[in-house]
């Protein structure tokens, strides 16, 4: 009789224990109502008097929450380096000591991280990773990084800079401003242009809310000069940090490269929780965070990202630079919704880029503003990154060719270096 009455009849635990603990505060409740919520809860007579027992004493409503398995960084590197295999891993943390969990559990840690976006790191580049960082430290303990106290020797040279050629033999036409980080054509100075003007907007109002910058567009218009430019001169109390991204990034790599860039002294600390301390208390002062290369950054390094910026202690103005970055921070709509400003560079349009590129370099200034119209419509396409490879091709021309000048015929050939065959 019982089963006809419950059949398809299913009440959750919270609902169930929430209606006996009303009957008995009523004094009703009776051993029959325990049966026939046991029969509509699907579990046995026993399991529901457990269920109101603690709900009594510990308040708890819901089923205890299971402790979970969580793979630290170091474990998801020993597990790139064994190449994904899983019982490598357990073998490890036997050989480690401590208590090791089985390997079936071993697996399903694995696969719900694997599912929830984490990327297993390239068995190579993690290798190296590891023996870049024990280069590191050796070099940190024998005092060979940098001069200490009690005198010991410090050697480091400045990198050499490549000027203008003073002859013709010398076909080295690219020199590296070191102020503004940008590889230019010898003689070549940064413009602010229009989309420089947008980005330093952009870029100065997430300053002042503590906000967020997303900056998107094809490779090789600007994005990273119009940043650089925008933070050549940063209001007092604030600093610039730039942030490489490394290729294929773990989580572990983000939060080393983010150490480094922060400049922290010391050694990179062995445990995860130690490096947090340190990156957090250093981004307690008020600075910009720029994420050059966003596009590269999987979901996990992007949540890696978000604490930063999410925690009390810090005071970050985040801008995440790259091609494709807008596509990037849609797989995470949590971070994705609390970016202030989406700010495109955009192509130089023809008649822009003739009013540009002579102030970005003065050779461009003998030339018509049609025939720079031309090498935009039939080579550039407002790509300010092809503007600036074709001007090192032409100075290298004018440089080891005699009697050269500029015409469309020299410029034709050199359209063939800098554009691939189609």
């Amino acid at each position: 009789m019982w089963g006809v009455v419950t059949a398809g009849l299913r009440v959750s635990r919270p609902v169930l224990v929430a209606r006996l603990l009303e009957l008995e505060a009523a004094g009703a409740l009776t051993t029959a109502h325990v049966r026939a919520g046991a029969q509509v809860g699907g579990v046995n007579v026993r399991t529901v008097w457990r269920w109101l027992d603690a709900a009594r004493t510990e308040g708890r409503v819901e089923r205890r929450p299971r402790a979970r398995l969580e793979l630290s960084d170091q474990a998801w590197e020993v597990l790139a380096q064994a190449g994904g295999n899983v019982a490598a891993l357990h073998r490890h943390l036997k050989a480690a000591g401590g208590e090791v969990t089985s390997l079936a559990t071993l697996h399903r840690a694995v696969r719900r991280d694997s599912e929830a976006g984490r990327v297993l790191p390239d068995r190579a580049v993690a290798r190296r990773e590891r023996d870049e960082q024990q280069t590191r430290h050796a070099l940190a303990d024998l005092a060979l990084a940098g001069a200490r106290e009690g005198g010991a020797a410090q050697s480091s040279a400045p990198p050499p800079q490549r000027l203008v050629p003073e002859a013709a033999e010398d076909f080295s036409v690219w020199e590296r401003r070191a102020s503004a980080g940008v590889a230019l054509p010898a003689g070549a100075q940064l413009v602010r242009t229009a989309s420089v003007r947008a980005v330093t907007e952009a870029v100065g109002q997430a300053m002042a809310t503590a906000g967020a910058v997303c900056l998107f567009g094809d490779p090789g218009r600007g994005k990273t000069a119009a940043v650089r430019m925008a933070l050549r001169e940063v209001p007092p109390g604030w600093k610039a940090t730039w942030v490489p991204v490394p290729v294929r990034p773990s989580v572990a790599g983000m939060r080393r490269a983010v150490f480094d860039a922060l400049a922290l002294a010391g050694r990179f600390p062995h445990r995860s929780a130690l490096a947090d301390a340190a990156v957090t208390g250093a981004l307690s002062e008020a600075r910009v965070l720029v994420v050059d290369e966003a596009q590269r950054l999987p979901v996990p390094c992007l949540e890696y990202l978000q604490s930063l910026w999410d925690h009390p202690g810090t005071r970050i103005t985040l801008v995440l630079c790259g091609a494709g970055s807008e596509r990037v921070l849609s797989r995470l709509p949590q971070l994705a919704s609390r970016i202030g400003a989406w700010q495109e560079v955009p192509r130089l349009t023809g008649a822009e880029a003739a009013s540009v590129v002579t102030g970005f370099h003065p050779l461009w200034r003998t030339v018509p503003a049609p025939d720079l119209m031309w090498i935009d419509r039939s080579c550039a396409h407002g790509t300010f990154r092809t503007w600036a490879a074709l001007t090192a091709h032409l100075q290298n021309a004018l440089l080891t060719t005699a009697d050269a000048s500029i015409d469309r015929a020299l410029l034709r050939r050199l359209f063939k270096r800098v554009a691939p065959p189609l």
